[in-house]
């Protein structure tokens, strides 16, 4: 039942006529020790946690600590209010305000959830509760997505990396969308092999995004960067669920990631010696910052 590259959790799903979401919940109380109700317990917890963060940036007054970003999602999130069609559509339009508005919750030392990493905690809830709330998901579906999620975030870490200063942004952001991508997909009725491929597609759209903090924090520009990952996972999702998939496998894919996030110079990889942190403007803002 085990499983460590994407191939062998198809060939799971397959077999058994299960979804992504199933074949991890499964691994979860095998090799984890879990019972189920204990396993999907802790998922509810984790879930509740990113709603609240979601709803906490839109109602609250927040400002980060390094005070680079704060309220702009009540920005976004009146905005797309106040239009009768927003330029991004429902969906998207909510999921890029959620998403801005857990990174403020995250910078102002909020809770959220690492998922899979800090510098890319608005990406999930951002496109979950966007869905939840467009399409009536009720939280037993989304609970049950995030085993999805779980699954992809596990192959990457596996056989990857997810963290910034390894592998660039495309690690952390492109990670979480690939996440968010294949759970979304599975939400609409994909299957397994599709879910997948929206992953790949996800990941291989945000190749090459470097990390570049400026003054070394995760404010900005992680903060819009989550917003593009959510977005991406949203498009990613839906060429995926119009029946066109990806070239390459998801395997080959994260391969590739890794091997792209290597080869990323070290000054744009979390360093902030590099990027848009380097700019005159980054650069003034580190020093207004730390003095």
């Amino acid at each position: 039942m085990d499983f460590t590259k994407a191939a062998e959790l198809l060939a799971i799903c397959e077999a058994g006529g299960i979804p992504i979401s199933q074949a991890m919940l499964d691994r979860e109380v095998l090799f984890l020790k879990k019972d189920i109700g204990t396993a999907v317990s802790q998922m509810e917890h984790s879930y509740t946690i990113m709603k609240d963060a979601v709803h906490s940036a839109i109602t609250e007054d927040i400002r980060s600590i390094g005070g680079l970003i704060g309220g702009e999602a009540k920005k976004l999130d009146a905005y797309r209010q106040a239009q009768p069609k927003p330029l991004c559509g429902p969906v998207i339009s909510k999921a890029i305000a959620y998403a801005m508005g857990v990174l403020e919750v995250n910078a102002s030392m909020g809770l959220i959830v690492a998922a899979p990493t800090a510098g890319s905690s608005g990406v999930v809830p951002g496109v979950f509760v966007a869905l939840q709330e467009e399409y009536g998901f009720s939280d037993e579906e989304m609970v049950k997505a995030l085993f999805n999620a779980g699954a992809i975030g596990y192959l990457i870490t596996r056989n990857a990396t997810v963290a910034g200063a390894e592998g660039g942004c495309q690690a952390e952001v492109g990670a979480a969308s690939a996440m968010a991508a294949s759970a979304a997909t599975e939400l609409l009725g994909g299957t397994p092999s599709q879910c997948m491929s929206a992953a790949a597609t996800a990941i291989t759209n945000i190749l090459g995004l470097v990390c570049d903090p400026i003054a070394g924090l995760v404010e900005a520009p992680c903060q819009k960067r989550n917003a593009m990952g959510a977005s991406n996972a949203i498009v990613a999702a839906q060429i995926t669920l119009a029946g066109v998939g990806n070239l390459l496998p998801l395997d080959e894919v994260i391969d590739v990631m890794y091997t792209v996030g290597k080869s990323i110079p070290f000054e744009l990889r979390e360093t902030a010696l590099g990027g848009v942190a380097a700019s005159p403007t980054g650069c003034a803002l580190q020093k207004r910052i730390f003095g």
